[in-house]
């Protein structure tokens, strides 16, 4: 049996060096914990003249991952680089060498994780991906353990550290949602490029692997309902805390015996609720089973050290695999066939904020317009406009399928009375 497992990292960026210090700082506790010494041979960079301090002079820094692929002293690849299909070849190329893999890819994982998953278990390799969901908060490991036992119904999470960040400080400051995200990126909380954040394509992929392990079903990403933040209205916000809500950036996969349901979206959550609390760049997922009731995660959902933690975490699950002998049989195959939900069966509370002409007879034909379709409110609320003929209305439905709201929404498009339908958001957590 090894006394050393030698590991291969691709990627020195924040998440990378993270992982250095930790195997650094916690080499006993973790040696008492597998049995052996974790070392890490060779560094894939981009660029080697960069100066870089390594304290083991022994690791070796190389721009050929091939260096790392196709050495046999490698047992683990630790894949913190990034991209899709020129890391995804990597990977596989690792694999066929018989290197088991952690990752905190979540663009790989979401698009090819099929892929990797049928050539580690041919190749009975490892493949785990803790980081590549909510950071350092261990959801994939509890879902896939911790709640095996249960049949999940429900996961809504808070799964973006960013719009989270942005939507905290509209929410608190009032700023609007230019500004802050601004400043978030002068911070370093968003990317030059905050695309894949603030419209939700980053928060959808990590709800479609939380799909696949809570509903044992085989989604991808294209069943992923998408909608972001960009451009969210202050007004929103603050007409939301005066109904008593609370504005998130919320990932939600429903599962019932009508099939399964994903999707990302602004929604408004009772100030009450737990996810309400989370706030900054924190993120927080929040379970419901059968068995076990309502449960929430809750932690930082980024960051140098929590997310190397969950990567640690991963590369000492394959150790004791190693140890164990059990190596490449972690992953079990989708259960169930991929049964989507149709809009008919897609049931929600709706918020729509729009401006109208005020004139008799006006919120007459409105409320008609819904009770064609069997849509009644939970609140209706209306103010004044800017100009003296107009009037705001803030309207939350009771439960409504996702085909009738749509039904509703383009006769409510066509009346005289409306001069604009500013907004349509998702409303979570009450009955």
């Amino acid at each position: 049996m090894k006394e050393t497992i030698t590991v291969g990292l691709l990627g020195l960026g924040t998440v990378g060096s993270g992982v250095i210090e930790i195997l650094e700082d916690h080499k006993e506790s973790i040696q008492h914990k597998t049995g052996c010494n974790v070392t890490i041979k060779t560094v894939l960079v981009h660029n080697l003249s960069k100066p870089r301090e390594l304290n083991n002079q022994s690791t070796k820094l190389t721009n050929r991952y091939e260096d790392i692929t196709q050495d046999p002293e490698i047992d683990v690849v630790v894949e913190l680089m990034g991209g899709i299909d020129h890391t995804l070849n990597i990977l596989m190329e690792a694999i066929e060498n018989g290197k088991h893999i952690v990752t905190a890819n979540k663009d790989l994982v979401a698009q090819h994780g099929a892929e990797l998953f049928e050539a580690s278990h041919r190749n009975r390799c490892d493949l785990f991906y803790e980081a590549s969901v909510a950071g350092g908060i261990p959801i994939i490991r509890s879902i896939m353990d911790g709640l095996a036992s249960d049949h999940i119904r429900k996961m809504m999470g808070i799964v973006n550290g960013t719009t989270n960040y942005i939507l905290t400080k509209m929410s608190k400051e009032g700023v609007d949602f230019d500004s802050v995200l601004q400043e978030a990126q002068d911070l370093g909380f968003a990317e030059a490029d905050p695309t894949a954040d603030v419209d939700g394509l980053d928060a959808a992929r990590k709800m479609t692997i939380l799909s696949i392990l809570g509903f044992s079903m085989p989604f991808n990403l294209e069943d992923v309902e998408v909608k972001g933040i960009r451009g969210l209205s202050l007004d929103d916000i603050q007409y939301a805390k005066q109904l008593g809500y609370s504005v998130k950036l919320i990932g939600v996969a429903d599962h019932d015996d009508t099939g399964a349901s994903v999707s990302v979206e602004p929604t408004l959550l009772p100030i009450e609720h737990p996810l309400s609390s989370v706030n900054d760049e924190y993120n927080a997922v929040y379970v419901y089973g059968d068995a076990v009731g309502e449960t929430m995660f809750y932690g930082p959902g980024a960051g140098k050290l929590p997310t190397a933690t969950a990567v640690v975490s991963d590369l000492i699950a394959v150790v004791k695999s190693l140890r164990l002998g059990t190596s490449g049989t972690a992953y079990v195959q989708p259960q169930f066939p991929k049964q989507v939900k149709t809009k008919k069966d897609q049931l929600t509370k709706k918020y729509l904020r729009l401006h109208v002409h005020d004139q008799t007879g006006m919120l007459m034909e409105l409320t008609k317009v819904f009770a064609q379709y069997g849509i009644s409110f939970d609140q209706i609320i209306q103010r004044e406009a800017d100009k003296d003929d107009e009037r705001e209305l803030m309207m939350i439905t009771h439960r409504v399928s996702e085909e009738d709201f749509q039904r509703a929404y383009q006769d409510l498009e066509s009346l005289p009375s409306i001069r604009s339908v500013d907004s349509v958001f998702r409303v979570e957590g009450s009955n």
